[in-house]
């Protein structure tokens, strides 16, 4: 499968990256192609796209998250693809959002997408406008500070 991996410095604290980045069905505001993510409990979301000119659906899981560094995860159905996105603090007000994808292009015209690199001008396109997203915000809209566990799916939930 074909890797991107793609960063960005944000102004913002890590804490508020990563929080944005919880909340995962924001994504349609500043990813391309995204129409909808729909998250279906703690560990597990759907996900509707428009992927070279063809609506595409498939499921995810997150088989890692460690609050306010590193999100993992990797599709149960539909379009092949894995990753992890990681948080780094540059200081009290910018961090670093690091990206790394696999994913499996399916059929002719998104292989030939591949080919050219459309996939991952769109990755770079959507770092860029989550950047632009939140630094206008200056704060997440939401945040999600629970942790799953790689390998065991364990998740706990932070008490208030």
């Amino acid at each position: 499968m074909p890797v991107i991996e793609k960063s960005i410095q944000v102004n913002v604290p890590d804490q508020v990256a990563y929080d944005q980045w919880t909340q995962f069905e924001d994504f349609p505001l500043f990813m391309e192609g995204i129409i909808e993510v729909t998250q279906l409990d703690d560990t597990h979301l759907h996900w509707k796209a428009e992927i070279a000119g063809q609506r595409k659906e498939w499921d995810a899981e997150i088989t890692e998250q460690i609050p306010g560094k590193r999100i993992a995860w990797h599709s149960i159905s539909g379009a092949r693809n894995a990753g992890v996105v990681t948080f780094h603090h540059i200081d009290d007000s910018t961090s670093r959002i690091m990206l790394q994808m696999d994913y499996d292009p399916e059929g002719l015209l998104e292989n030939a997408g591949d080919a050219i690199g459309v996939l991952s001008h769109r990755v770079t396109g959507d770092l860029e406008r989550f950047k632009g997203f939140i630094e206008s915000r200056g704060a997440a809209t939401g945040a999600w500070r629970g942790q799953v566990d790689q390998g065991t799916q364990r998740v706990t939930t932070p008490r208030h």
